[in-house]
Parts: structure tokens; C-alpha cells; sequence
């Protein structure tokens, strides 16, 4: 039985996530994308014979929401995941070393590892695993925690300039697209947690094996028209008005100008575009949203005439690079090798020209790998993602709304909400499930009233 109408606005993770939830659960819903695909920041395009994805997107085994999502959609076997938490960090001034997990109880799962990386001296190591043990007793959701950055607890700690770059650096910056020194301390709490400390196998990581495109866009696309939710492409929200008990949406798409009822609408798009359609109605902070501000992520994609490392991925320090992954078989590559560098917390690149990236990271490329010095180079390109998360700095808990609002009906989504998580397709996702949870409760809350009177 039809429970009412719901617009999803915003065809990300999110958006892909509420509108499936909502169907399910009786309404009929609509989504409106403003693009020609759905997949959010995540998709694909095509170069030559590769099929790139923008930025090389990794998760956990901890992820279990983003996971059941990938299993609605039908692509559950569309990734490879770690039997183990193994990552090779290489430096081009020092012998590689590893950091694996062992098949031991957390937190004692990463002891080994961390007592012989040879990144560090003995001594940062032992002072490493105290600072660990420290960490595991945080409350990711203390307030007092969102007040001060990663690198001011570390350092109140005692970890050494060292070992916040080679260790903690290593996974806060991938994790957090933030330098410590700028990072949440309640946001890195929530990460080294959930994702390392609490379970021994959270960490094993996770890579798609296909094209984002593929992975998010068209399987998302294929579910959402066999849950029957009519998925708008091509059709931007222009605002969002209260009408009676319900609302209102103008809409541009390539026909023209219209506008569109709903009972509920669920707004799951970043908050720079969240903010000018919710501006006509009574929702507090909208004005606070935009101090969550953007950081970048730039990924600078080389393509070889032939092999030049064995690895499928791997951390790098002292150097340009971070992480650098091979792409080769998912890309479609059909000679040579194809490796993306992916860098997050990329200011300083975000505005480099094509020609000085290159002069920087093919010399650290070769000085990592040193088949690549007699390789010749088939292709290099950059991709960039100006506003790849929000700025998940001190002080970002107090703005990050929760998903309902004082408007009955109107609920927000995106991993920039209130989920508890960074700013990751795990919080997307949850993001959308709880948006549509809000809308069933909003409608019941609804129905009652109405009864009673």
C-alpha cells in the first residue's frame, strides 16, 4: 500500500540509500539527480582504453553498512578484500617494512606488527603501543575531543614528529583527508577505533574490483528502477517549499520548468548545495554549514609500457607520494601497468599544473619503484576533487546536523550530517538509512495526528 510520496533530492550513496529504504518500506518515491548518473562523488570515465575512476576509493571490513548496500545493489562480489590487514610502506631512504595484523585479540592483534616497524626507532615503537592502548580507552563521542586536533593529543602524548608522520599520519590523512595537525581528535578517535583498535579483522581493507561507475552508478541505477522508485537523472531541485503538511519542489530538467509534491523530502546532497534549498525554510544552523568548508583530494594517474612493481598497493613516506595503487586489471589496461597516486589533503596540489606534478611525482615514482627508471611513460594525467569531503577539523561536531529537522517531513543525508562517522561512504550510507527511518516515524507521527483528530 502506497504510504505517501517521498523526493529524494541527491542520487550519491546517500540519496541511493534513502530512496531504496523508503521503497521498501511502502512510499513512492522519487529521485532527482542533477546529473546524467548516480554514484555522487564516486564515477568513472573513459581515457584511451582505460576506464578511470576519479579517485581511487578503498573501505574496511568494518564498513557493514556501505557492505550490505553493495549487496543490495548486486555487486557484493564486485570487490576483493583482505584475508588479512596487510600494508607495504615503502621509503626511498629506507628498507620497506609492513604493517599487518595477527590472528590475536585486539588490540593485541596489532603488537607485533607495531613492536618490529622499522620505520621507527625501538623506542617510538614501544611508546607507540602505549599511545594505542590510551586511544582504545577514548569516547569517540566526548565533545571535549572535537575541540582539540589529532596532532595536539599525540604530541601531549609524547609521539615524536616520527611517528606521527610514519604511523599515525599514515592512516589519519587517507582516513580523514587531513593532516593531524588539522583533524578532529573525536573524528580520529572514531577511526582508530572502529576501524583498528576494538576488532582484530576491522582493518582489512577492501578494493572494487570495477570501475566506480559500475560498482555505484549503474548497479544503483539498476536496483533503484526494480524497487520502482522513478529516478529522475538530469533534474536539478532548485528550491524546497513548504505546501500544507507537505512540499513543494521546483525542478529544472531538459524538458523545462516544473514542480513536483511531495510528503516528505529527503535532502542528500553536499551541504554547499544543501543550504540554498533549505534557505526558505525554518531550519537552524543552515547558515553555520558552510564553515565546514571542502578539503581536496588529487589523484595523479601514470600509465607504464610495462610492469614496474608486484604490489597491488602501498603506503609511502618520506616522499611526495602516499599511496600509491595499481589499477591495471580493474582500468581494463591491456599492456603495460597502470598506477594511481592517490593524495589526500592535497592543497598544495590542487592548483599545480599537469607539467610540475609530473617533474614531481615520476622522479619519486622511479626512486620507490626502480623498474620504472628504465619504463617509458604511455600516459599521465591528474584528476582533482576540489570538494572531495568537508574540512573534518576541530570543532565540525557542533555544525553537522542531524537528519531530522524541525520541519515535519524534511530530513537531510550525506556523510557530512551528524553520523559519528568521517566523511565516508560507511557514513553515506548510514546517512540515507536513518533519513528514511526519520521520514517512516515523520509519516507515522503524521497519520496519528490526523487519526486522533
Amino acid at each position: 500500500m502506497n504510504r505517501g510520496q517521498v523526493v529524494v533530492v541527491g542520487g550519491g550513496l546517500a540519496g541511493v540509500t534513502a530512496a531504496l529504504r523508503c521503497a521498501e518500506l511502502g512510499f513512492e518515491v522519487r529521485l532527482l539527480e542533477a546529473r546524467s548518473r548516480l554514484g555522487g562523488a564516486t564515477y568513472s570515465f573513459v581515457r584511451g582504453e582505460l576506464v578511470v575512476d576519479t579517485g581511487q576509493h578503498v573501505f574496511l571490513r568494518c564498513y557493514t553498512a556501505y557492505r550490505g548496500l553493495l549487496r543490495r545493489l548486486g555487486v557484493a562480489d564486485s570487490i576483493s578484500m583482505q584475508p588479512q590487514f596487510r600494508v607495504p610502506v615503502l621509503s626511498p631512504v629506507g628498507r620497506p617494512a609492513v604493517l599487518r595484523r595477527w590472528n590475536l585479540p585486539a588490540p593485541a592483534h596489532l603488537a607485533p606488527s607495531l613492536l618490529d616497524y622499522r620505520m621507527l626507532t625501538v623506542a617510538e615503537r614501544a611508546r607507540v603501543a602505549r599511545t594505542a592502548l590510551a586511544l582504545r580507552r577514548l569516547d569517540p563521542d566526548d565533545p571535549a575531543l572535537d575541540d582539540i586536533s589529532l596532532g595536539q593529543w599525540l604530541r601531549q602524548r609524547g609521539e615524536s614528529p616520527r611517528a606521527v608522520d610514519a604511523l599515525w599520519g599514515l592512516l589519519a590523512v587517507a582516513a580523514l583527508n587531513a593532516e593531524p595537525g588539522d583533524a578532529s581528535m573525536a573524528l580520529a578517535t572514531k577511526v582508530f577505533r572502529t576501524g583498528v583498535l576494538d576488532s582484530t579483522d576491522s582493518a582489512d581493507i577492501a578494493i572494487p574490483q570495477v570501475p566506480l561507475g559500475q560498482l555505484h552508478g549503474d548497479a544503483a541505477h539498476r536496483a533503484l528502477l526494480a524497487a520502482g522508485v522513478d529516478v529522475r537523472v538530469r533534474c536539478k531541485a532548485r528550491t524546497i517549499h513548504r505546501s500544507g503538511t507537505g512540499f513543494r519542489i521546483p525542478v529544472r530538467d531538459g524538458v523545462g520548468d516544473s514542480v513536483l509534491t511531495a510528503d516528505s523530502v529527503v535532502v542528500a546532497v553536499p551541504h554547499r548545495a544543501a543550504a540554498p534549498l533549505v534557505a526558505d525554510l525554518p531550519v537552524p544552523g543552515v547558515a553555520e554549514w558552510g564553515r565546514l568548508s571542502a578539503a581536496p583530494i588529487v589523484n595523479v594517474h601514470v600509465l607504464y609500457d610495462r610492469p614496474v612493481t608486484g604490489l597491488e598497493m602501498a603506503a609511502v613516506l618520506d616522499s611526495p607520494l602516499q599511496w600509491v595503487f595499481d589499477r591495471t586489471a580493474i582500468a581494463g589496461a591491456t599492456r603495460g601497468q597502470y598506477l594511481a597516486i592517490s593524495l589526500s589533503a592535497a592543497q598544495e596540489h590542487i592548483h599545480a599544473r599537469t607539467e610540475d606534478l609530473h617533474d614531481l611525482f615520476v622522479p619519486a615514482l622511479r626512486q620507490v619503484f626502480p623498474h620504472a627508471r628504465d619504463a617509458q611513460i604511455l600516459d599521465f594525467f591528474v584528476t582533482r576533487e576540489p570538494n572531495a569531503t568537508f574540512r573534518q577539523a576541530p570543532g565540525t561536531a557542533a555544525i553537522r546536523p542531524p537528519a531530522r529537522t524541525p520541519v515535519p517531513g524534511l530530513v537531510l543525508a550525506g556523510a557530512w550530517t551528524a553520523t559519528g562517522w568521517p566523511d565516508t561512504t560507511e557514513g553515506a550510507v548510514l546517512s540515507g538509512t536513518h533519513a528514511a527511518e526519520v521520514v517512516d516515524l515523520d509519516q507515522r507521527s503524521q497519520r496519528g495526528v490526523e487519526v486522533t483528530a
